[in-house]
C-alpha cells in the first residue's frame, strides 16, 4: 500500500538510532484529535511512550486514549499487527520495529426492541 505523504505524521517519542518506525493507524472517530492524520508514525517502545509521544504532537489526545494513571481507556481497542494488545501482555508489551498500532474506539448504538414495534408482532 503506499502512503500519501500528507497524511503521515511522524513523531520521535526518544532519539534512538537504526530503530525502523512503528506505524499507528487512526480510525476516523479519532482522526479529529490528529487534524486528519490517518496513519502517524512513532518511536515508541510502549503504550506509556506511545500515549505520551501522541500528546506531544496532538495535544489533549491522551485524555481521550487513556485514563489519568496512564492506562488504556476502558472503551479503547489496541491491536498491535492485527493481534488485541490484551493477549500481547498489554500495557506492558514491547513494541518491535516495524510493528502497526491500531486504535480502534468501541462504538456503541442501536435501536430498542421499543423502538421497532413491528419486530416485536414478528414481522420482519
Amino acid at each position: 500500500m503506499s502512503l500519501d505523504a500528507g497524511s503521515v505524521t511522524w513523531f520521535n517519542y526518544e532519539e534512538r538510532e537504526t530503530v525502523l518506525p512503528i506505524t499507528i493507524r487512526i480510525p476516523p472517530p479519532l482522526r479529529k484529535y490528529t487534524n486528519g492524520a490517518d496513519i502517524v508514525e512513532a518511536t515508541a517502545r510502549n503504550l506509556s511512550e506511545l500515549f505520551e509521544g501522541l500528546d506531544q504532537k496532538f495535544p489533549g489526545i491522551k485524555k481521550v486514549l487513556c485514563a489519568a494513571d496512564g492506562t488504556p481507556q476502558r472503551f479503547l481497542n489496541i491491536y498491535v499487527n492485527e493481534e488485541d494488545i490484551r493477549f500481547l501482555g498489554g500495557a506492558q508489551y514491547n513494541f518491535q520495529d516495524g510493528d502497526e498500532v491500531l486504535l480502534i474506539p468501541a462504538i456503541a448504538g442501536g435501536v430498542s426492541a421499543d423502538a421497532l414495534p413491528s419486530l416485536q408482532d414478528g414481522n420482519r
